[in-house]
């Protein structure tokens, strides 16, 4: 059976920027392991399945290489653009609301920007040091451990030590940022060596700052330089929420057959 099939640079408005993510559309009748099976061919760092809910104005299910995740952003943003684009759904004044396995989340359209407010981060503290710095473990679906370092472009990650460090406090992955909001983060246990622009790391950068009074209301943060990506992802955030934005570009539309 023939779907329909989109690859979207998220984060940029430039292709071949950004970090992209794969969109099935119309993923009705497929179950976990075809889905599973479609992660692992993309080889991208997740790909999502949209499908109808009677909850929402659609159900997107998100996969990495090896496995489910219950939410992620940049996927979130990017399935959003798939599904207008393709008429899949349709924004309601200016908003939408997304099924998925952390609930159902609300969305805004503003102009080219989409936006989605983060499910409410969990925090605790660990001992492990993450390239020397102090780390928290803040869970949005994903869980990150999430440090700020004196220069994210300086670091030299060392990919094994990084994945014995997550397995060993079950998280997905590292994440880390300095004082200009540049960002960075690794996820070699899921495949991942380094994210090109993470939007759940990037939440948990919020949470981190706002869990020691020092989040700005709105800032922008980059990602990807030294991927050749550089995206830019826009934060909102007050005492209440955590909101993750960016726009959105279509690459590559076709069908793939299941």
């Amino acid at each position: 059976m023939m779907r329909r099939f989109k690859q979207i640079d998220v984060f940029t408005d430039r292709p071949f920027s950004g970090n992209p993510v794969a969109v099935v559309i119309d993923a009705e009748g497929l179950d976990s392991a075809a889905m599973q099976r479609v992660a692992g061919w993309t080889n991208l760092s997740e790909t999502t399945f949209l499908q109808k809910s009677d909850r929402a104005d659609y159900q997107v299910r998100i996969f990495t290489p090896r496995q489910e995740l219950p939410f992620a952003g940049h996927p979130t943003i990017g399935t959003a653009h798939a599904a207008i684009e393709s008429g899949f759904a349709r924004p309601r004044d200016g908003r939408l609301r997304q099924d998925c396995g952390a609930g159902v989340l609300e969305l805004a359209v503003e102009g080219k920007t989409l936006y989605v407010k983060a499910p409410p981060p969990k925090i605790e503290p660990v001992d492990a040091p993450v390239f020397g710095a102090r780390a928290l473990r803040i869970d949005v679906g994903p869980v990150w451990l999430t440090a700020e370092v004196p220069d994210v472009s300086a670091l030299a990650p060392d990919m094994p030590a990084l994945s014995r460090l997550c397995a060993s406090v079950e998280a997905t992955g590292v994440t880390v940022f300095d004082a200009g909001y540049a960002v960075r983060s690794f996820a070699p246990l899921h495949g991942i060596p380094e994210d090109p622009v993470c939007g759940s790391g990037n939440i948990c950068v919020a949470a981190y700052l706002r869990h020691f009074g020092r989040a700005p209301g709105r800032y922008i943060a980059r990602q990807g330089m030294q991927l050749g990506r550089d995206g830019r992802v826009a934060m909102r955030v007050s005492d209440a929420e955590i909101w993750l934005g960016g726009e959105a570009v279509t690459c590559v539309e076709g069908t793939i057959r299941l």
